[in-house]
């Protein structure tokens, strides 16, 4: 604390949001408070049906259930604060409050891609090895991967965030953004951030493109061993099973990684905070849409929860 008030003269800042207009804010407002509820509202459910139907007690759905209740936190470390900016005249946030939004949200999205790498390692070795799967992702296994997913993106938001707030801020104030993240932050401070955004970009490569390389690789060798199959069927059913994941990875990490691995000087600030909206709000809401919809075994479960309900 000491070390913040000696480098920084800015005690708040003020969020421009993504519009001024009050009656575009109102319409945003009723939009994202509405996404929010179903973000929470389908992420629990998704929670919820996993832990009852014992059909679904495997790794693949132990990871769903992380990725569940990590779209809870991620989400709502954001969207509580931009729908009261968007209620209010006051759209400032306290410096150590700005500080805490910026830790906890790099965190959960760098959670997030770790994770995503971790599933789909999880379906190759479904796929690939299905008769040493449950050898290879036995229950320790699984609470390893997931820790590790959660201790090393805590860990990396803490070096960074520290970096970044370190930094003197004793001029501008305003935030072109709706919720305090790194780039838009750094664009503030009264020095060079050259070495902030280098130790950003390389936690990038190792928190974002490493696991994306991952998912890239696991899923040639899953194409590989499907095109190796004999029964369309059973092409089919291994199709099925990464197509939820697959497009929760293209959601999520096409975004993140336009954000995050690029120069800053080079990216359009409007542009910014729309593509965060997408990864931040967007995805959360659509994963547990995704996974319920484009999986049949959720689906199936959905409806065994629902029919016991009405017994």
């Amino acid at each position: 604390m000491d070390k913040r008030k000696l480098n920084s003269t800015v005690t708040e800042f003020v969020f421009l949001g993504l519009s001024s207009e009050p009656e575009v804010q109102h319409i945003l407002f009723v939009l994202f408070l509405l996404f929010y509820l179903l973000t929470v509202a389908g992420n629990v459910i998704i929670i919820t049906v996993i832990q009852i139907d014992p059909r679904l007690q495997t790794p693949m759905y132990f990871f769903l259930t992380n990725l569940s209740f990590l779209d809870i936190c991620y989400t709502s470390t954001n969207v509580p604060q931009m729908l009261s900016n968007m209620a209010g005249r006051k759209k400032t946030i306290p410096f150590s409050s700005c500080a805490t939004q910026m830790y906890f949200s790099l965190a959960f999205g760098m959670i997030e891609c770790v994770l995503l790498g971790v599933m789909a390692y999880d379906r190759y070795v479904a796929i690939c090895h299905p008769l040493h799967y449950t050898v290879i992702m036995d229950p320790r296994t699984c609470t390893h991967l997931a820790a590790i997913s959660w201790c090393s993106s805590f860990l990396s938001s803490m070096v960074i965030s520290a970096l970044t707030l370190t930094l003197p801020y004793c001029g501008p104030n305003v935030l072109n953004h709706f919720f305090c993240e790194v780039p838009s932050v750094l664009r503030l401070a009264c020095t060079d951030t050259s070495l902030t955004e280098l130790v950003v970009f390389v936690f990038s490569i190792l928190i974002v493109f490493i696991p994306f390389l991952l998912i890239v690789v696991s899923y040639a060798r899953i194409l590989l061993s499907v095109l190796r199959m004999h029964s369309a069927s059973g092409r089919h059913k291994a199709l099925s099973t990464c197509a939820s994941h697959l497009t929760v990875v293209a959601l999520f990490y096409g975004t993140a990684i336009f954000m995050y691995m690029r120069p800053q000087s080079k990216s359009s600030r409007a542009g910014g905070k729309v593509i965060a909206v997408f990864y931040t709000v967007i995805t959360p809401m659509l994963n547990p849409l995704i996974y319920s919809l484009r999986n049949q075994d959720v689906k199936g479960a959905l409806k065994r929860a629902f029919a016991k309900q009405r017994v």
